[in-house]
């Protein structure tokens, strides 16, 4: 009778469990359609709620952000409004923006201790090298470059054990690496052997593409480091860890510990950033017994996996490959994949310049291939016209409407040229109503600023902000371009885009007159709904930004500010109280949010400033090749209403 009576129990547990189950799986899935795709998306969605189509985003008026209370050092918001000012006429090419010691000076008031670090080291860096550009007046030899360059920079490097011992186990990289090039070691892990001052027997080697030394006394940047762990890692286990290391200061590793990297991980080019191989606690594969109970149970089949070893191990010999593909670095061990790491930002291919191996490892041989067979200094030779149409015109004697600046990179020759060629082409831009500027930052090769500055002299178009170049300081150029704009030749209207956008100069001058009067405005495709992303290449830590969300902004390939707005973001940057941020386009929103708290601003969306390329009758369109920018120029010429071009 009590066997009887447990049983019934038990029936009835689980019938009440299995309802349990469905009412919560009948109630999730609606709530993830409804709730969870969009927190999964890893681009911010700019399309206002509550709207089906384009046309409405276009014809609804963007919400005004409410004018929170403003403390009584603010300074007044008629010391913003739009005037036009007298001229401050700028001597040579490089920017006026204030920059000194206190500058950068790190608070820990506005959460960007770390980047104004990074900020004050690169400021050093690149006005102590644009100083010695300019003191020491070199200059290349141009038509030696371009005829020597196949012996400066081979399609490969080969070198075998002895070769590379003599090289200090150092393989030079002349011009770096590129799309598609790859390094093949051949080598054998050494044996375990006792830790200095400890009995614990380790073995591991390091492989690290570097770069070139920015400070001396200094360790080189590391822009990929490999570090397989034999034996004698902490946790008792083979580990590869994957990082990367700028002036001392290393970024999050990537560790490979013999599990797979999960499902919902980023890949890199489609491979997974980690594969799995054997763990010595590896009990029943990736699967728990229960698990394994209840397929058995249900009848399903278990899937054939092949399980391989560590790739490394101690006195076998190894071939390793390593590639470099379009989103990262791939690491092959005896032809099977081993690990992905993706590119960090603010390194480029061509940084790599060296590649060191050392540690517990006897190399046999190195070779690499598919190496770039031009130097980025070549590029000049290639890409640059130098023709007097192409010049800029010299600046006004009157304030200008529109002022367009470009964010640019040192390197980027063949990006500033098409746009010469193009759309600064336009009639605007020649008849000096709408004034055009690249800026750029100083580049780390000296080779390449020598380019730069001869580029800039003889066109007449570039800013030269001078801080070493890097990814998450661009918001510096901003700031710049706000200075420039608003002071230099006294604009009505500022422009911020890069050098990968074509900008429709009578539809972005149309639009921006649209405004009513003195209105403070801030124009572009905005977000609205913008929230920071945790994990992959564009992470932000909490410690960056805490908040859930961000302020409204504009996507940075291109918007429009009046020129109070501008005004205060210089004045606020010259009185150190300016926070900065790494990424430039909520660096922009934050200010404009700051600025709205003292004078109304006009928020204007508009999805023809397309963040993603190009979209039919656009006003920018993004991620243009200098070949599409031309093509482009043609169709606008020609045709009444601007198309796309398709083609790369």
């Amino acid at each position: 009778m009590f066997i009887s009576l447990t049983k019934q129990r038990f029936v009835q547990i689980l019938i009440i469990v299995g309802f349990l189950y469905i009412v919560l799986v009948s109630v999730e899935i609606p709530f993830v359609f409804l709730t969870g795709f969009s927190s999964l998306s890893q681009e911010s969605l700019t399309r206002l709620p509550g709207l089906s189509r384009e046309v409405n985003v276009q014809e609804k008026d963007s919400p005004i952000r409410p004018l929170n209370w403003v403390s009584k050092s603010s300074p007044p918001p008629v010391q913003f409004l739009h005037h036009r000012r007298q001229l401050k006429y700028q001597g040579g090419f490089i920017s006026n923006l204030s920059f000194d010691a206190k500058t950068f000076d790190p608070t820990t008031k506005d959460r960007s201790l770390e980047l104004h670090k990074s900020a004050k080291v690169a400021w050093e860096l690149g006005r102590k090298l644009w100083e010695e550009l300019e003191s020491r007046n070199f200059v290349i030899d141009s038509t030696e470059n371009v005829n020597n360059g196949s012996e400066r920079c081979p399609h490969l490097v080969s070198l075998s054990a002895s070769e590379f011992l003599d090289h200090g186990n150092v393989m030079e990289l002349p011009c770096g690496l590129t799309l598609g090039s790859y390094v093949t070691v051949v080598g054998k892990p050494r044996g375990t052997h006792p830790r200095t001052k400890s009995k614990v027997a380790f073995s591991q080697f390091i492989m690290e593409l570097q770069g070139l030394r920015t400070v001396d006394g200094e360790e080189p940047p590391r822009i990929l480091h490999f570090n397989p762990r034999l034996k004698g890692d902490w946790n008792r286990k083979p580990v590869i860890e994957l990082n990367t290391c700028f002036r001392m200061q290393w970024g999050s590793a990537l560790l490979c510990e013999g599990w797979k990297s999960e499902a919902y991980d980023e890949t890199v080019d489609g491979e997974v950033k980690c594969e799995k191989w054997i763990r010595d606690d590896n009990n029943f594969s990736d699967e728990s017994k229960l698990t394994w109970w209840l397929q058995r149970l249900v009848g399903q089949k278990k899937s054939l996996t092949v399980n391989w070893p560590f790739p490394f191990a101690e006195n076998k010999l190894f071939v390793l490959t390593l590639s470099a593909g379009m989103e990262g670095y791939h690491v092959n061990v005896d032809g099977r994949h081993i690990t992905s790491f993706p590119y960090r930002t603010g390194y480029t291919l061509e940084d790599a310049i060296g590649l060191t191996l050392n540690g517990d490892i006897d190399v046999h041989a190195v070779f690499a291939s598919s190496l770039p067979t031009s130097h980025p200094s070549d590029a000049t030779q290639k890409n640059l016209e130098m023709s007097n149409q192409w010049k800029a015109p010299p600046l006004p004697g009157q304030p200008v409407d529109l002022f367009i600046g470009i964010l640019s990179a040192g390197n980027h020759f063949a990006e500033r040229m098409a746009i010469r060629k193009s759309w600064m082409q336009h009639n605007l831009v020649k008849s000096s109503i709408v004034h055009v500027r690249f800026f750029v930052a100083v580049h780390p090769r000296k080779e390449v600023n020598v380019e730069l500055k001869n580029e800039a002299e003889f066109f007449g178009d570039i800013v030269i902000v001078p801080y070493m170049d890097n990814y998450d300081l661009v918001v510096l150029k901003t700031v710049a371009i706000c200075e420039y704009g608003a002071r230099t030749v006294s604009a009505k209207f500022i422009m911020k885009c890069d050098d990968d956008t074509f900008v429709r100069v009578d539809a972005v001058m149309n639009e921006a007159k649209k405004v009513n009067g003195d209105q403070s405005f801030y124009i572009g495709n905005i977000n609205y709904y913008h929230k920071p992303l945790r994990f992959g290449k564009w992470a932000v830590t909490y410690e960056e930004w805490p908040e859930e969300k961000y302020p409204p902004n504009a996507n940075g390939p291109g918007y429009i500010l009046s020129s109070d707005i501008a005004l205060f973001i210089v004045f606020e940057f010259e009185r150190h109280n300016l926070r900065l941020f790494k990424m430039e386009d909520v660096s922009m929103g934050m200010w404009v949010e700051r600025f709205n708290r003292l004078k109304p601003v006009d928020y204007v969306h508009s999805i023809k400033f397309c963040q993603f390329g190009c979209i039919e009758d656009y006003y920018t369109a993004h991620y243009q090749s200098p070949r599409q920018m031309m093509c482009l120029w043609k169709k606008f010429q020609r045709q009444a209403k601007p198309q796309c071009c398709n083609m790369r």
